[in-house]
């Protein structure tokens, strides 16, 4: 049942409670009490009453004018709201790990910003565990076993991964032929996690497992891609990061019979009552994009 003072604005539109009572499918006795106890909560009579017609008086003149002005401000922001559901807008903050930022998530939110011309994007490249809460993150996209916490997971997809070198290191230091072959060998980790963990194989001889030890560690994929190309060891990457390079010779993929244990590539985000439009799309086109783009490198652009 609508308000009082909704039932006010019917009856001076209307003209008269019967018509008002017709529009609203209600009594006109009902629809007259109505008003009266808006009359009587206002102390101010509103409405001249005849049998044919309700004319406002001077303050009902006033009372309506502002009272349509509230009502249809009041209708306008529940439409923006209930658009803002439907439609990214605003700013939105993701993080992602630096290896995967410029390759993998960077074409997502361009083409989100060409999409949606309201909304703004900040990507912020780092590996370090971000307070999403108190940094005001919107989506942090993750590589690798997350731990436990309260935020909402998605895994987006498995990251293949290669062994890849460049031709200069391998004539200094030779070419492994299989996964025992590798210890010995300088390798270029992206963080200290890939250095404790060992490389876990499938090959044809079943499954394998090898520790290696690095020679850099460094937190940029450019700066690995670099070290590599001038032979400085042998990293690990993911296809769609080095495919230029793979193409064109100068990086080779090494035990290509062997597939490397995945990383898991998750999008988490604070749970909430209410997602964003913003987060829900992103996380949707995140996990198109890695479905159709990421599998694997014969799909992919350099």
């Amino acid at each position: 049942m609508e308000t009082n003072e909704q039932i006010f604005l019917r009856v001076v539109e209307a003209g008269s409670l019967k018509a008002a009572a017709e529009h609203l499918g209600a009594d006109p006795s009902s629809v007259s009490r109505k008003v009266a106890a808006l009359e009587a909560r206002l102390g101010v009579k509103l409405l001249q009453r005849s049998t044919r017609r309700s004319i406002p008086t001077d303050a009902g003149k006033r009372y309506y004018e502002g009272m349509r002005r509230l009502v249809d401000e009041q209708a306008a922001l529940e439409a923006c709201v209930a658009h803002e559901k439907d439609v990214p807008r605003g700013l939105l903050r993701v993080t992602a790990p630096n290896n995967i930022g410029d390759v993998h998530v960077a074409p997502v939110l361009t083409g989100m910003v060409d999409m949606y011309p309201d909304l703004k994007v900040e990507l912020i490249l780092t590996s370090e565990i971000q307070d999403m809460g108190e940094k005001g993150i919107d989506v942090s996209i993750c590589i690798g076993n997350l731990p436990d916490s309260n935020l909402i997971c998605r895994k987006l997809i498995d990251l293949p991964v290669l062994l890849i070198a460049s031709k200069a290191y391998l004539e200094k230091r030779g070419t492994p032929r299989k996964p025992s072959d590798l210890p010995g060998h300088d390798f270029l980790f992206f963080n200290r996690m890939q250095r404790d963990t060992p490389l876990e194989f499938t090959g044809p001889n079943g499954p394998e497992k090898v520790k290696v030890s690095s020679k850099f560690i460094v937190n940029s994929a450019s700066v690995i891609r670099k070290l590599n190309r001038a032979g400085f060891g042998i990293s690990l990457g993911n296809p769609r990061a080095f495919k230029g390079l793979l193409d064109s010779g100068e990086l080779v993929q090494l035990l290509p019979e062997y597939t490397l244990e995945p990383y898991p590539l998750y999008a988490t985000y604070v749970s909430t009552a209410f997602v964003p439009a913003k987060i829900r799309r992103f996380v949707d086109l995140m996990a198109a994009y890695s479905a159709e783009e990421l599998t694997g490198w014969g799909m992919l652009e350099t």
